[in-house]
């Protein structure tokens, strides 16, 4: 994979092993994500193993930001993305930032629609008693690719009926 200053404007398709690569051939699994680097991105996100659902963002700025209990910023990847036709992006928060530090998504899984086409940013919150500081290039979130479907909506009278029937929050036991 590239890395550093020498890609501008890189298709990325993930594979990691030959049988991946034959499945690709095949054209039964794997999509492929465009991806443009803005001048202030140095990181191309990428899965840290074989079996990894989420590819690793990194914060594109160039100085330390710090956050303070409660407090949000966006916090910019540099990156912009092109997903194909039925395909969105999951923004999700890095389990060891928050266990460890406190450090989450403000909406817990942000969408990418496959038309948006600006900056990828992830609005981060500390909701620890602590402050924390984002250093530059420091991985920050993690991206899931997956694919969507858009349903045809039907306006009923009423619905039917089920075992459970409208018990929520807790209906099903702790």
């Amino acid at each position: 994979m590239p890395r550093g200053e020498d890609a501008k404007s890189v298709t990325v398709v993930w594979a990691f092993s030959p049988t991946l690569k034959i499945i690709k051939k095949k054209g039964n699994i794997m999509t492929i994500l465009k991806i443009e680097r803005l001048p202030h991105n140095k990181f191309l996100p990428e899965y840290k193993t074989e079996g990894a659902a989420g590819m690793d963002l990194c914060a594109a700025i160039s100085e330390p930001i710090t956050l303070q209990p409660l407090e949000r910023k966006l916090i910019p990847t540099g990156l912009k993305i092109e997903l194909e036709h039925g395909y969105e992006a999951q923004v999700r928060p890095r389990s060891g930032l928050s266990i460890k530090h406190g450090i989450t998504l403000i909406n817990c899984i942000g969408t990418i629609d496959e038309d948006y086409r600006g900056e990828v940013c992830v609005p981060i919150v500390n909701v620890s008693n602590k402050a924390y500081t984002i250093e530059p290039d420091e991985r920050i979130a993690q991206m899931v690719i997956a694919r969507v479907e858009q349903a045809e909506i039907k306006v009923a009278v009423e619905l039917s009926e089920t075992s459970r029937g409208e018990g929520g929050f807790g209906s099903t036991g702790k």
